[in-house]
């Protein structure tokens, strides 16, 4: 009987010889599959034994031969498998012989190279040896998989992989030991990779879970700073002759904007915005500059913040109540009936700060009514708080007007307070058991309204003056209110559809926002040379380096945003659990997704996907997760009638996507194939 042993694309098979062509034979299958074979890929002719004999039994022989031996049997040339097989075995060697000679070659490149067909030649002893050594890196490394796999199911976590957790979670190298490790675990013991890791130990607070994983993210460098000297503003600056004032919480150390009020009652008044002018000390591409653009902002947390800059920069250039503190003042002159706005001027000067104002200590006394004269006004800065209101209502009409619909502010903020067990706010990094409070603060309640509304007014006027004066900045601006249309950055001044301006940059926040600091410089060379500003700016026209600030800011402020968004949500479920909340009311936004009514929380409720927009109901707490940050609940009643909110802003609709986009997401995947490291053992 005539045999044919064929390469078949990489995979060796063997059958009856049907009939011969002169570059092609028909070969039988074991199946009865009957294939056209080239002829040059036909490898061994033979009558026996049986194809299928042949081939276990070459697979088992092979199995037996010594690579090392037969890589010095092999000559130096190219050789064919069959003379491989003589050199080995013997010269009489048959048939399983030759197809054990041929699997064993093909499976060892690192000791032999396929030249062709059935044809090898010898790897180099340095290329063998590399081979060997890393064949056996791999060997042990498969050992050391399983075992660290083992340990992690017995509940234990090896110190390598401890030492790795959040990378990889987060940011993992699928070929590393320590990721496989925990993939092999998590299929062995059936759970999942946090379930796991919790379980083994390696994740004993949810809390320093969170922040961790955020420094490993964002701050690998951590948050502390190098030493750094504050340096001395060297201008000559005349002091202004103002009361300026500062409206802001009582944890706030770094006091970026000031206001003042001149000439009330003689009919025409200066409005003063003071903003603390790191700028005139702290310069482009200095140390200090280099820290500020590394950390790119401040990031904010219930209870704890890391500064863009070193407490003692801060306090150099903060607007501190009894100084006379550097700034950058806009004065902008109002007809005191109309509010026509008549004028206005920048200056670089000394201002007097008379009082550092603080919400929690005045929100409950700066109401409405005691502004608008209908109540007693029994606070500093009465009268011109009352002015400064009645301007802020009028400034935020004119920007509806432009808008085209008036600003929601249906949702509140909330301010978070951490207590530690003696009842103090904690003065060093949250451990995640402190006690917290949730208030809520609403939003444009009057201090608020005054303060933004000062800010918006500045941060558009000076956006447009300094594109007048022909030098660069940064902006943000918004095409339209259509849904989807986001707030971009850019180097043109354009319309903020969102604000109702022309233009609007961020200058009044330099000691917390790097973007502000860099628009800071650009406005202090047009107040020192004025049309001559864009000769000495830093930032010339169309610098490559604010395209990359721009990238740089817009990617770690939306990462530092969404941290904060998630550990608010962390302490919100913690505030949970701590009072044992059972029920709570929410208003129904989409896919099942409720916003709670009297806490900063949306999240999914079983029993809600059906209902419509602005539904409001009832839901029982059936669990919280403070590692996933996951919240369960389950609809129990509907409390009103089903009414669709069509009054909805895309500026809301884009909120409920980010907020519901998922707690928490790990770039581990289990159901990946991870393949075992050559030379390891796999189970029969």
């Amino acid at each position: 009987m005539n045999y044919a042993l064929f390469d078949d694309s990489g995979k060796f098979l063997a059958g009856r010889v049907m009939s011969e062509a002169d570059s092609s034979i028909q070969v039988e299958l074991d199946s009865g599959k009957r294939v056209k074979v080239k002829a040059s890929h036909v490898l061994l002719r033979f009558d026996k034994p049986l194809p299928a004999e042949l081939i276990a039994q070459g697979q088992a022989l092979a199995g037996e031969i010594d690579l090392d031996l037969a890589w010095e049997f092999a000559s130096e040339g190219e050789f064919g498998f069959a003379d491989l097989a003589r050199d080995y075995f013997d010269k009489s060697a048959g048939p399983v012989q030759q197809a054990a000679a041929l699997f064993r070659l093909f499976d060892a490149p690192h000791y032999f190279r396929r030249m062709a067909k059935g044809v090898f030649r010898k790897a180099p002893e340095e290329t063998v040896k590399a081979a060997l050594l890393g064949i056996e890196r791999k060997r042990l490394q498969a050992l050391q998989i399983q075992e660290w796999a083992r340990e992690l199911v017995a509940g234990q976590t090896p110190q390598p992989i401890r030492d790795q957790l959040y990378k990889i979670l987060f940011r993992p190298d699928k070929n590393a030991a320590e990721y496989k490790a925990v993939v092999e675990a998590s299929k062995q013991a059936q759970r999942s990779p946090l379930d796991l890791l919790k379980a083994a130990g390696a994740i004993s607070s949810p809390y320093q879970f969170h922040w961790r994983r955020f420094l490993f993210e964002e701050l690998g460098k951590g948050t502390g700073f190098p030493p750094l000297e504050a340096p001395a503003i060297k201008d000559d600056l005349p002091r202004a002759d103002v009361a300026a004032f500062s409206i802001d919480d009582s944890q706030t150390t770094e006091i970026d904007d000031a206001l003042s009020v001149r000439g009330l009652g003689s009919g025409t008044v200066v409005f003063g915005v003071h903003i603390a002018a790191p700028g005139l000390a702290i310069l482009p591409d200095s140390a200090i500059d280099k820290v500020a653009r590394d950390r790119l902002s401040t990031v904010y947390m219930p209870g704890w913040k890391i500064t863009m800059l070193p407490d003692s920069i801060v306090e150099k250039y903060t607007l501190a109540e009894g100084r006379d503190c550097p700034a950058l003042s806009l004065y902008v002159t109002f007809d005191e009936a109309t509010l026509e706005i008549k004028s206005s001027e920048t200056k670089l000067e000394l201002v007097p700060i008379v009082a550092n104002l603080r919400h929690d200590k005045l929100d409950a006394f700066v109401t409405e009514a005691s502004l608008l004269g209908e109540a007693p006004a029994d606070y500093p800065f009465a009268t011109e708080l009352a002015f400064t209101f009645r301007l802020a209502r009028h400034l935020k009409a004119l920007r509806e007007i432009v808008r085209g619909k008036p600003e929601n502010f249906n949702r509140p903020d909330y301010n978070f307070r951490l207590e530690t067990a003696d009842g103090t706010s904690p003065t060093t990094e949250p451990k995640g058991d402190e006690k917290v409070t949730i208030s809520e603060r609403r939003r444009g309640a009057p201090l608020d309204l005054i303060v933004s509304e000062a800010m918006i007014l500045a941060n558009s006027t000076w956006g447009g003056w300094i594109a007048e004066m022909g030098v660069p900045g940064i902006y943000r601006s918004q095409a339209s209110l259509a849904p989807g249309v986001k707030v971009r950055m850019g180097v043109r001044p354009a319309p903020h559809a969102g604000m109702g301006v022309a233009q609007y940059t961020w200058a009044t926040s330099p000691l917390r926002r790097y973007v502000d600091l860099v628009n800071q410089w650009q406005i202090i060379a047009c107040v020192r040379n004025g049309r001559m500003a864009p000769l000495s700016a830093h930032f010339k026209p169309k610098d490559a380096t604010l395209f990359s600030i721009i990238s740089g800011f817009d990617t770690a402020y939306a990462a530092y945003n969404g941290f904060q968004t998630g550990i608010e949500r962390f302490w919100t479920l913690r505030w949970l659990q701590q009072n044992e909340v059972t029920e709570l009311d929410a208003a129904v936004l989409k896919d099942g997704l409720v916003r709670a009514d009297t806490l900063p929380l949306v999240f999914k409720a079983a029993g809600c996907d059906g209902l419509a927009r602005g539904t409001h109901v009832r839901v029982r707490v059936d669990g919280v997760d403070l590692l996933t940050l996951d919240l369960h609940a389950r609809l129990i009643a509907k409390l009103d009638d089903e009414t669709t909110d069509a009054g909805a802003t895309s500026e809301e609709a884009d909120d409920v996507e980010e907020v519901s986009a998922g707690p928490l997401t790990l770039a581990i995947d289990v159901n990946e194939e991870t393949p075992p490291a050559e030379g390891a053992a796999t189970p029969a």
